[in-house]
């Protein structure tokens, strides 16, 4: 890919998934990249996360989808159920066409590709700096840190998340976060090595597996479980004994008994709180926020990953045919804001339905929206909304 913009001096504030992905995309137009993380050595959050068709797309033309689906876990199918056991939510990617099929994958693999292949393209990794503001100078951003003032850059992207301090006044969380913890695969288990399976009980208790492959080739499988939590209840499930959780888990999900094992303190999980955020100007001037910077929400549809990796390679191909930076940071606005609409909108209708205090949402759920999801051509549209390709994202990057 050859820019039209040549030698921008670019920074990147937050070496996460969108951050590195941007880095490695624009270091290879042949920009200056320098990406600014807080911490002394890169390091990435949380335990395990699905690669989706739309995310393998843009992994693809990084070249590392091999790398990828070589280590994860192929899953076709996304299945839940209630405190009956009853089928309450299924999505097979078969429904959408015999070859797709997710991955699940650990965080750990996916942050290291990307870091390397940032580096590799020539991005310069800054550590130990923690971005503060920024300001704008005859027309280029700086960066205000806990070093002193950076810059001034031509362009300044903002991957830091949610509470980024480059971003407008961030909102409130979300009621419900949800404990995390990476385990070992159990061979012979009662799993199945190709679903993200899940139990519910109305929407105020659910309890997920999911198959994360591999971090080499040679490595152990693992899964991601997790459990949803309150955030006011957190500190009270630190206090309690563990044991008194584990008959909770086990009560609604008794298989899980097998993996309630492996976790020995309450240190073992970690909690993680969400929130609902959507930046009406993800872009202008030369300033641009990717990630959970411009679209914050709940993991429910497992989508943050995939629409960070989709942020990057927008943002790249506008700057690619762009022939000023604000020309190119409102055309990436312009490429992402449908899909990124679509999807906070589903969420902000979904997430209630899967983890909330409501009893009447789990009832419509369970007994009106399950069985009509199964009418076709239902199930092909549960399918495209889950794998992200509602409103062809890949395809509008790709025409540019």
């Amino acid at each position: 890919m050859t820019s039209a913009l040549r030698g921008l001096n670019i920074g990147i504030a937050g070496a996460g998934i969108a951050g590195l992905a941007a880095a490695a995309f624009l270091a290879d137009q042949g920009h200056r990249v320098r990406v600014f993380d807080q911490f002394d050595a890169p390091q990435h959050k949380g335990s395990g996360m699905m690669v989706q068709p739309v995310g393998l797309a843009v992994l693809r033309a990084l070249g590392l989808d091999g790398a990828v689906t070589e280590c994860a876990s192929p899953v076709t199918q996304v299945l839940g159920r209630n405190r009956l056991q009853r089928i309450v939510l299924e999505m097979r990617y078969g429904d959408l066409r015999p070859d797709a099929v997710g991955y699940g994958t650990q965080r750990a693999l996916l942050f290291n590709l990307l870091l390397h292949r940032a580096e590799s393209a020539g991005a310069e990794l800054v550590p130990s700096t923690v971005v503060l503001g920024h300001r704008i100078e005859d027309g280029r951003a700086v960066l205000e840190t806990d070093q002193g003032d950076i810059g001034p850059f031509d362009l300044v992207l903002d991957s830091l998340g949610f509470a980024s301090p480059l971003c407008p006044q961030g909102s409130a969380p979300l009621t419900y976060g949800a404990l995390w913890a990476l385990l070992d695969w159990p061979e012979g288990g009662p799993f199945a090595a190709d679903r993200l399976e899940q139990r519910y009980r109305f929407a105020s208790r659910m309890v997920g597996v999911l198959p994360v492959g591999r971090l080499t080739q040679e490595a152990p499988d693992k899964l991601t479980f997790f459990w949803s939590l309150r955030g006011i209840d957190y500190a009270a499930w630190r206090a309690q004994p563990l044991d008194l959780w584990k008959q909770q888990v086990a009560d609604l999900w008794p298989e899980t008994a097998i993996l309630l094992s492996q976790i020995n303190s309450h240190d073992d999980l970690v909690f993680a709180q969400y929130t609902h955020r959507t930046l009406s100007r993800p872009g202008a001037g030369v300033l641009a926020h990717l990630g959970d910077s411009f679209h914050a929400t709940s993991p429910q549809l497992g989508q943050g990953a995939n629409m960070a990796l989709l942020d990057a390679w927008a943002l790249a191909t506008a700057v690619a045919g762009a022939a000023s930076v604000p020309e190119a940071t409102a055309h990436y606005a312009r490429l992402r804001r449908r899909h990124v609409w679509l999807y906070q909108t589903a969420s902000w209708l979904f997430t209630p339905v899967y983890q909330s205090d409501s009893r009447i949402l789990p009832w419509v759920r369970d007994k009106v929206v399950a069985p009509i999801s199964r009418i076709p051509p239902l199930p092909r549209v549960l399918a495209r909304l889950v794998t992200g390709e509602m409103t062809d994202p890949v395809g509008k990057i790709e025409r540019g």
